[in-house]
């Protein structure tokens, strides 16, 4: 199941369960993961991107180390809320999972890499580093985020 509804998303998950956030980019995937209650998402490993098959394989590994029960993988939209070619591609790549037979809720992740950005510059590190530790901050940010809605879904 794939959806962008959170209610939807909430009532195919078991009470409770470790959720895996994705921030799928043309080079890497990074990865974060929230605690089996969602209070908090932390940054995870960074998949850096190959073929779609030894992708998945890694992924399938991190999921069933950290017993996962969901992704949330970040769509990225225009800021007008329409679909872009890179859009297109993060919903094929969530089809492509779609049979690992967890559910998939894509979150609007628009503005999650400009504010994590600005948290690092904040705290000064510098660019080569920022580079490094974005793509799995940005997946924390948009992981916090849909856990902070799945929460609040009655």
């Amino acid at each position: 199941m794939i959806t962008t509804a959170s209610a939807e998303f909430r009532a195919a998950l078991p009470v409770g369960g470790r959720l895996l956030g994705l921030d799928v980019g043309t080079k890497t995937i990074g990865t974060a993961l929230c605690d089996a209650g969602w209070s908090f998402a932390s940054p995870a490993s960074l998949i850096r991107r190959t073929k779609f098959t030894k992708d998945k394989a890694a992924l399938a590994e991190l999921i069933a180390q950290q017993q996962v029960k969901g992704l949330v993988i970040g769509l990225p939209l225009n800021l007008d809320g329409t679909d872009s070619p890179r859009t297109q591609s993060t919903r094929a790549f969530a089809r492509n999972l779609d049979d690992m037979a967890l559910p998939i809720l894509l979150w609007d992740e628009r503005w999650s890499t400009v504010a994590v950005e600005r948290t690092l510059i904040e705290q000064d590190f510098s660019r080569a580093r920022r580079a490094e530790m974005i793509d799995n901050m940005a997946a924390a940010h948009i992981l916090q985020a849909a856990i902070d809605a799945l929460v609040n879904v009655t």
